[in-house]
């Protein structure tokens, strides 16, 4: 699997989840329940994850949609 982009914004965590799986692209988010252990104050950011070849398929498919997404590694 591979990190397509990490964030505090759950806003975010969801609408490119439903867009990823709305294109038939399934997601993995991890660190959802690291709240517990942060205190729910938000500061641990939530990584969302595809497989390794969907990758650069699901970064075309959320550039379109004006999600911003970090450099390609």
């Amino acid at each position: 699997m591979k990190e397509l982009f990490q964030t505090n914004d759950p806003t975010k965590i969801a609408f490119a989840s439903a867009i990823l799986e709305g294109e038939g692209i399934n997601s993995f988010v991890m660190d959802v329940h690291m709240s517990v252990l942060e205190g729910q104050i938000g500061i641990l950011p939530r990584r969302i994850m595809v497989a390794d070849q969907d990758f650069s398929c699901a970064r075309e498919i959320l550039t379109c949609c004006d999600i911003e997404l970090p450099e390609d590694k």
